[in-house]
Protein backbone atom coordinates (compact mmCIF):
# COMPACT_ATOMS: atom_id res chain seq x y z
CA UNK A 1 0.00 0.00 0.00
CA UNK A 2 1.85 3.05 -1.10
CA UNK A 3 0.13 6.62 -1.44
CA UNK A 4 -1.16 7.54 -4.76
CA UNK A 5 1.70 10.22 -5.35
CA UNK A 6 4.24 7.87 -4.86
CA UNK A 7 2.86 5.70 -7.36
CA UNK A 8 2.84 7.77 -10.22
CA UNK A 9 6.23 9.56 -9.34
CA UNK A 10 7.87 5.84 -8.93
CA UNK A 11 6.07 3.57 -11.55
CA UNK A 12 3.91 5.20 -14.29
CA UNK A 13 5.63 8.09 -14.53
CA UNK A 14 2.25 10.42 -15.72
CA UNK A 15 -0.66 11.34 -13.39
CA UNK A 16 -3.22 9.00 -14.25
CA UNK A 17 -6.70 9.39 -13.96
CA UNK A 18 -8.23 7.14 -11.52
CA UNK A 19 -12.21 6.16 -11.61
CA UNK A 20 -12.92 3.64 -8.81
CA UNK A 21 -11.65 3.12 -5.21
CA UNK A 22 -12.11 0.21 -3.30
CA UNK A 23 -11.86 0.89 0.51
CA UNK A 24 -12.28 -2.06 3.42
CA UNK A 25 -13.86 -1.23 6.58
CA UNK A 26 -12.09 -2.61 9.90
CA UNK A 27 -15.39 -5.15 10.31
CA UNK A 28 -18.67 -5.38 8.92
CA UNK A 29 -20.74 -3.47 11.73
CA UNK A 30 -18.27 -0.39 11.38
CA UNK A 31 -19.55 -0.51 7.31
CA UNK A 32 -22.17 2.22 7.54
CA UNK A 33 -19.71 4.75 9.25
CA UNK A 34 -16.82 3.92 7.22
CA UNK A 35 -19.40 4.62 4.15
CA UNK A 36 -20.48 7.81 5.80
CA UNK A 37 -16.51 8.90 6.44
CA UNK A 38 -15.36 8.42 2.87
CA UNK A 39 -18.52 10.19 1.49
CA UNK A 40 -17.36 13.27 3.93
CA UNK A 41 -13.90 13.44 2.89
CA UNK A 42 -14.65 13.09 -0.59
CA UNK A 43 -17.38 15.84 -0.65
CA UNK A 44 -15.28 18.22 0.82
CA UNK A 45 -12.06 17.10 -1.58
CA UNK A 46 -14.21 17.91 -4.58
CA UNK A 47 -15.21 21.17 -2.81
CA UNK A 48 -18.88 21.09 -3.28
CA UNK A 49 -21.20 22.97 -1.40
CA UNK A 50 -24.63 21.85 0.17
CA UNK A 51 -26.52 22.60 -3.00
CA UNK A 52 -24.24 21.22 -5.63
CA UNK A 53 -24.88 17.49 -6.22
CA UNK A 54 -22.05 14.76 -5.76
CA UNK A 55 -20.19 13.46 -8.88
CA UNK A 56 -19.31 10.03 -7.54
CA UNK A 57 -21.18 7.72 -5.79
CA UNK A 58 -20.13 5.48 -2.61
CA UNK A 59 -21.44 1.50 -2.91
CA UNK A 60 -22.28 -0.57 0.34
CA UNK A 61 -21.93 -4.07 -0.15
CA UNK A 62 -23.69 -4.30 2.80
CA UNK A 63 -26.06 -2.76 0.62
CA UNK A 64 -25.67 -5.36 -2.26
CA UNK A 65 -25.46 -8.37 -0.02
CA UNK A 66 -28.97 -7.52 1.37
CA UNK A 67 -30.35 -6.97 -1.84
CA UNK A 68 -29.11 -10.52 -3.04
CA UNK A 69 -30.42 -11.91 -0.01
CA UNK A 70 -33.88 -10.53 -0.58
CA UNK A 71 -33.51 -11.97 -4.00
CA UNK A 72 -32.71 -15.62 -2.75
CA UNK A 73 -35.33 -15.08 -0.38
CA UNK A 74 -37.86 -14.88 -3.18
CA UNK A 75 -36.36 -17.42 -5.05
CA UNK A 76 -36.85 -19.90 -2.13
CA UNK A 77 -40.02 -18.99 -1.57
CA UNK A 78 -41.06 -19.51 -5.15
CA UNK A 79 -39.43 -22.99 -5.06
CA UNK A 80 -41.51 -23.86 -1.89
CA UNK A 81 -44.55 -23.26 -2.83
CA UNK A 82 -43.97 -25.50 -6.07
CA UNK A 83 -42.51 -28.25 -4.10
CA UNK A 84 -45.80 -27.35 -2.12
CA UNK A 85 -48.07 -28.00 -4.41
CA UNK A 86 -46.51 -30.68 -5.98
CA UNK A 87 -46.42 -32.71 -2.72
CA UNK A 88 -50.14 -31.92 -2.81
CA UNK A 89 -50.37 -33.69 -5.86
CA UNK A 90 -48.54 -35.84 -4.85
CA UNK A 91 -50.53 -37.37 -1.94
CA UNK A 92 -53.97 -36.99 -3.92
CA UNK A 93 -52.18 -39.79 -5.93
CA UNK A 94 -51.55 -41.78 -3.49
CA UNK A 95 -54.70 -41.46 -1.51
CA UNK A 96 -56.81 -42.29 -4.82
CA UNK A 97 -54.34 -45.61 -5.57
CA UNK A 98 -54.85 -46.48 -1.88
CA UNK A 99 -59.04 -46.00 -2.18
CA UNK A 100 -58.66 -48.06 -5.16
CA UNK A 101 -56.80 -50.83 -3.69
CA UNK A 102 -59.74 -50.66 -0.55
CA UNK A 103 -62.13 -51.26 -3.03
CA UNK A 104 -60.34 -54.27 -4.72
CA UNK A 105 -59.25 -55.79 -2.03
CA UNK A 106 -63.03 -55.40 0.24
CA UNK A 107 -63.07 -58.97 0.40
CA UNK A 108 -59.56 -59.90 0.99
CA UNK A 109 -60.35 -56.97 3.90
CA UNK A 110 -63.76 -59.40 5.38
CA UNK A 111 -62.44 -62.51 5.21
CA UNK A 112 -59.07 -61.28 7.54
CA UNK A 113 -61.81 -59.51 9.83
CA UNK A 114 -63.46 -62.36 9.99
CA UNK A 115 -60.76 -64.79 11.15
CA UNK A 116 -60.29 -62.58 13.74
CA UNK A 117 -58.38 -59.80 12.39
CA UNK A 118 -58.72 -56.23 14.02
CA UNK A 119 -59.19 -52.78 12.81
CA UNK A 120 -55.38 -51.78 14.06
CA UNK A 121 -54.18 -54.75 11.86
CA UNK A 122 -55.99 -53.69 8.74
CA UNK A 123 -55.05 -50.01 9.69
CA UNK A 124 -51.55 -51.03 9.81
CA UNK A 125 -51.64 -52.69 6.90
CA UNK A 126 -52.59 -50.14 4.20
CA UNK A 127 -50.72 -47.37 6.09
CA UNK A 128 -47.56 -49.40 5.33
CA UNK A 129 -48.00 -49.71 2.02
CA UNK A 130 -49.11 -45.89 1.52
CA UNK A 131 -45.66 -45.03 3.27
CA UNK A 132 -44.34 -47.54 0.86
CA UNK A 133 -45.56 -46.65 -2.11
CA UNK A 134 -44.31 -42.96 -1.42
CA UNK A 135 -41.23 -44.17 -0.09
CA UNK A 136 -40.42 -45.68 -3.66
CA UNK A 137 -41.43 -42.81 -5.21
CA UNK A 138 -39.58 -40.61 -3.11
CA UNK A 139 -36.26 -43.03 -3.92
CA UNK A 140 -37.00 -42.28 -7.46
CA UNK A 141 -37.24 -38.49 -6.97
CA UNK A 142 -33.50 -38.51 -5.27
CA UNK A 143 -31.93 -41.06 -8.24
CA UNK A 144 -33.28 -38.37 -10.44
CA UNK A 145 -32.22 -35.56 -8.54
CA UNK A 146 -28.40 -37.26 -8.17
CA UNK A 147 -28.40 -38.02 -11.73
CA UNK A 148 -29.52 -34.28 -13.04
CA UNK A 149 -27.11 -32.50 -10.94
CA UNK A 150 -24.20 -34.00 -12.67
CA UNK A 151 -25.40 -31.52 -15.60
CA UNK A 152 -24.97 -28.01 -15.78
CA UNK A 153 -28.48 -25.84 -16.04
CA UNK A 154 -28.56 -22.51 -17.39
CA UNK A 155 -25.11 -22.54 -17.03
CA UNK A 156 -25.18 -23.35 -13.61
CA UNK A 157 -23.89 -26.79 -11.97
CA UNK A 158 -26.21 -27.89 -8.95
CA UNK A 159 -24.73 -28.97 -5.80
CA UNK A 160 -26.70 -31.46 -3.78
CA UNK A 161 -26.39 -31.46 0.30
CA UNK A 162 -26.44 -34.23 2.05
CA UNK A 163 -29.38 -33.44 4.54
CA UNK A 164 -31.78 -32.60 1.61
CA UNK A 165 -31.61 -36.69 0.52
CA UNK A 166 -32.50 -37.19 3.87
CA UNK A 167 -35.16 -34.62 4.04
CA UNK A 168 -36.94 -36.13 0.81
CA UNK A 169 -36.99 -39.43 2.22
CA UNK A 170 -38.72 -37.85 5.03
CA UNK A 171 -41.27 -35.89 3.66
CA UNK A 172 -42.05 -38.69 1.41
CA UNK A 173 -42.98 -40.84 4.11
CA UNK A 174 -45.01 -37.97 5.88
CA UNK A 175 -47.13 -37.56 2.87
CA UNK A 176 -47.50 -41.12 2.58
CA UNK A 177 -48.66 -41.41 5.84
CA UNK A 178 -50.76 -38.10 5.87
CA UNK A 179 -52.66 -39.10 2.88
CA UNK A 180 -53.08 -42.64 3.54
CA UNK A 181 -54.99 -42.44 6.89
CA UNK A 182 -58.35 -41.67 4.95
CA UNK A 183 -57.79 -45.21 2.81
CA UNK A 184 -56.72 -47.15 5.49
CA UNK A 185 -59.25 -46.22 8.24
CA UNK A 186 -61.91 -46.57 5.14
CA UNK A 187 -61.01 -50.19 5.09
CA UNK A 188 -60.55 -50.98 8.39
CA UNK A 189 -64.16 -49.45 8.94
CA UNK A 190 -65.71 -51.93 7.08
CA UNK A 191 -68.06 -54.66 8.26
CA UNK A 192 -67.23 -58.39 7.67
CA UNK A 193 -70.39 -59.23 6.19
CA UNK A 194 -70.65 -55.88 3.97
CA UNK A 195 -66.82 -57.10 3.11
CA UNK A 196 -67.84 -60.41 2.46
CA UNK A 197 -71.17 -59.66 0.49
CA UNK A 198 -68.93 -57.25 -1.92
CA UNK A 199 -68.96 -58.21 -5.57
Amino acid sequence: MIPLSTMEESFTGTAQPYNQLAVEARSASATTAAQNEITSVLDSDHHLSATSTTSFTVLNQASLLQTSSSTNRTFTVLLGAVAAISLLVGGIGVMNIMLVTVTERTREIGIRKAIGARKSDILGQFLVEAVLLSTLGGLLGVIGGLVGSHFKIVGVKPVVAPYSVALAFGVAMLVGLFFGIYPANRAASLRPIDALRYE
